[in-house]
């Protein structure tokens, strides 16, 4: 999206990555979630555990969709759209600690990275 953002732009076409966190919405009930048939016997340890979480986060959402549907309207109408938007605190947790994981990864290997210029 964020390469879309400037390849657009020129045109007078303005975008905001949204990035949503859980939202109490039908995307968990039965009807709308389906899971594999034939799952890979080496991952099915791993696919029960996320089964069991999925399930039991259906209803238990703590975001309100109509809450982010009005900050998105909010957003919409601003001036100067925003590059991306954070819905939800567990979108800004999130987001908060990807970007801590992503500067320990720039400082452990700030030298040899720095390194690979043409001399």
């Amino acid at each position: 999206m964020q390469a879309l953002q400037v390849e657009v732009a020129p045109f007078g076409i303005h975008t905001t990555i949204v990035n949503p966190g859980f939202f109490r919405t039908e995307l968990l009930t039965e009807q709308s979630t389906k899971y594999a048939n034939n799952p890979i016997e080496d991952y099915n340890e791993r696919r029960e555990q996320q089964m069991i979480f999925w399930k039991g986060a259906n209803g238990q959402q703590s975001g309100d969709p109509a809450r982010l549907a009005k900050a998105l309207v909010t957003i919409a109408a601003e001036e100067k759209l925003p590059l991306r938007f954070l819905a939800g605190a567990g979108a800004v947790a999130t987001a908060e600690q990807v970007s801590s994981t992503l500067h320990e990864q720039a400082n452990a290997y700030r030298e040899l990275s720095s390194s690979m210029t043409f001399e």
